[in-house]
C-alpha cells in the first residue's frame, strides 16, 4: 500500500484558502468555515454534518485511526499535512492535529420553528464569542426549544464560539434573524410571553412564572437591550445583586434565566 503524500508547503492553493478562513469576510465569501479540534469533529460526524476538506497531521491519524475512518466517508476530501502546515490552518496557539473546512450553516436543513414552544430565547447583539459559545451550551442544557439570534452578534461560525460551545452548537435550533422585532411579535402573537432583563426591573426571575409558554430576551454586553425591545417584552426582571456590583456577564444571567425556566416547568411536571 503506498504511502500517503504529505502537504508541507503553506503555498498550497488549498492551505492558503484555508488560511483565509480565519476572517468573516472570507467565510461569508466561500461559504465555510473551520471546525477545529477533535471534538468538534467528532460532533459533525455523530451527526451527520457535511464536510468538504480534512486537514489532519500523522500523529493525529495515528490516535484517532476510527474517528478518521468515519472522517474518510464523511468528508469529501481529506489530506494528511505537516504540522507546521496544520499550526498555520488551526487558529488555535496548541492545535490537536486535525482541522476541517465545512460548509456554511445555512445551507443544512434547519430544525422547523414550532409555535407556541415551551421555552424560547432570544439575543441581541452578543459580540463575545465565548460568551455566546457558553450560552450555547446553557440553552442545549436546558433544551431551549428555539433560539434566536440578531443581526448584531458576533459571527455564528467564528471559530472561538464554535469551541466555547463545546460542540452544542450543532445540535441547537439557530434561528439568525435581521429584525427580532418582528420575530417577538410572531412569538407573541402564539401565545408566549416575552421576558427581558433589566436592573430596575421591579420583580425579581424566580417571581415570573415560566410554567407558562416563555421566551428569555437577553441584550449586548456593555449597553444591554435596546429600548425597542425592551418596550416589546411582556415582563422586565431583575437579578438581585450585592451593593458595590454593577452587573453579571451575559452568559451567567442567560444561565440563572434558563435554569429557572426549566426548574419551574420540571417541578410542574413531577407533581402528580
Amino acid at each position: 500500500m503506498a504511502a500517503e503524500s504529505m502537504l508541507t508547503s503553506l503555498q498550497n492553493p488549498l492551505i492558503k484558502q484555508m488560511r483565509k478562513l480565519h476572517q468573516a469576510k472570507a467565510r461569508r465569501e466561500q461559504a465555510l468555515f473551520l471546525l477545529e479540534g477533535t471534538h468538534l469533529l467528532q460532533e459533525a460526524c455523530a451527526l451527520g454534518y457535511p464536510l468538504q476538506t480534512v486537514c489532519y497531521t500523522a500523529d493525529w491519524q495515528q490516535q484517532h485511526l476510527t474517528l478518521w475512518q468515519q472522517i474518510k466517508q464523511q468528508a469529501a476530501r481529506v489530506e494528511l499535512v505537516s504540522p507546521a502546515v496544520l499550526q498555520a490552518v488551526a487558529t488555535t496557539v496548541n492545535p490537536d492535529g486535525v482541522v476541517a473546512a465545512a460548509p456554511h450553516r445555512l445551507s443544512w436543513p434547519q430544525r422547523p420553528i414550532e409555535q407556541p414552544f415551551q421555552l424560547g430565547l432570544a439575543l441581541e447583539a452578543i459580540q463575545d464569542p465565548g460568551n455566546l459559545g457558553a450560552i450555547f451550551r446553557t440553552a442545549a442544557a436546558v433544551e431551549v426549544d428555539q433560539l434566536w439570534l440578531g443581526a448584531e452578534s458576533v459571527d455564528l461560525e467564528n471559530p472561538k464560539l464554535l469551541r466555547a460551545s463545546a460542540g452544542q452548537w450543532f445540535r441547537l435550533p439557530i434561528q439568525p434573524s435581521l429584525d427580532l422585532a418582528s420575530e417577538l411579535s410572531a412569538v407573541q402573537a402564539a401565545g408566549v410571553q416575552v421576558i427581558a432583563t433589566s436592573p430596575t426591573a421591579a420583580l425579581t426571575y424566580w417571581q415570573v412564572d415560566f410554567s407558562c409558554p416563555s421566551l428569555v430576551l437577553l441584550g449586548n454586553e456593555g449597553v444591554g437591550l435596546s429600548a425597542e425591545l425592551m418596550q416589546l417584552a411582556d415582563l422586565a426582571v431583575q437579578i438581585p445583586l450585592a451593593a458595590g456590583v454593577e452587573s453579571l456577564n451575559v452568559a451567567v444571567a442567560a444561565a440563572l434565566m434558563l435554569y429557572e425556566a426549566r426548574r419551574q416547568t420540571w417541578v410542574t411536571s413531577a407533581k402528580p
